[in-house]
Parts: C-alpha cells; sequence; structure tokens
C-alpha cells in the first residue's frame, strides 16, 4: 500500500493546530487558579454552595480535556516523525500495514485496530 503522505501530514497539521487552538481557549476560559474562582464566587453577598460546586466540576472537566487534549497532540507529532522516518501507517506493536481507512479516521492512530482492541482489553 502506498500511502499519500502529503495528505496525511496536512490531516495531522490540521489536527495539531485544532487541539493547539481548543486547548489555548482552555487556558484563555480559565485563566486563574481554581481556589480565586471560588474565592470570587463565595465573596459574592448572594453566594450558594451550588455554584462553588459547580465551578469546581467546571474546572475538573476542563482539565479532564486539556489532558485528553495534550495526549492527543503528542500522538500527532510521534504520528508527524513516523511520517518523517518513512514507519507513518505501520502498527508500532505487530509491523502490520494500517488500513487506509483507519489512518483516514485517526490520522495519530499507531496500532492496527487488533492491538488497539487488545490494548483496551487490559
Amino acid at each position: 500500500m502506498t500511502l499519500d503522505t502529503d495528505h496525511f501530514r496536512t490531516l495531522l497539521l490540521d489536527e495539531r493546530q485544532r487541539v493547539q487552538d481548543a486547548i489555548e481557549y482552555l487556558h484563555a476560559e480559565h485563566p486563574g487558579s481554581l481556589q480565586e474562582e471560588t474565592e470570587e464566587i463565595s465573596g459574592t453577598a448572594d453566594n450558594h454552595l451550588g455554584e462553588t460546586a459547580t465551578a469546581t466540576l467546571d474546572r475538573e472537566i476542563d482539565y479532564s480535556l486539556e489532558e485528553n487534549s495534550g495526549e492527543v497532540l503528542a500522538a500527532i507529532d510521534r504520528a508527524l516523525k513516523r511520517l518523517d522516518d518513512g514507519s507513518y501507517g505501520t502498527c508500532v506493536n505487530c509491523g502490520k500495514e494500517i488500513p487506509e481507512e483507519r489512518l483516514e479516521a485517526i490520522p495519530w492512530t499507531e496500532l492496527c485496530i487488533d492491538d488497539q482492541r487488545a490494548q483496551e482489553q487490559r
């Protein structure tokens, strides 16, 4: 199988930019610490415990999204390196070719579907 490496490089770079933009957005949405945000809420006259809990939950969700985005960003960078070294499209575990349809769906994937399923079952 001969992959159109320019096509996949473009997909990866576009996705990389989208993920970086999402991370920047999360940072802009919550520039201060959680403590500062909850102190601001508790300092208002009509303070409600629910508002503080909501702010805490929102921040925890954002941290999870940011962590996941960081993992995707790292996977994209590894995929770009595999493009550069000629190993892109090959499962890093078993060495089999990854079907082009899978690469279209998840261009940063490192594993064939069989190895991905096996990893998820652990």
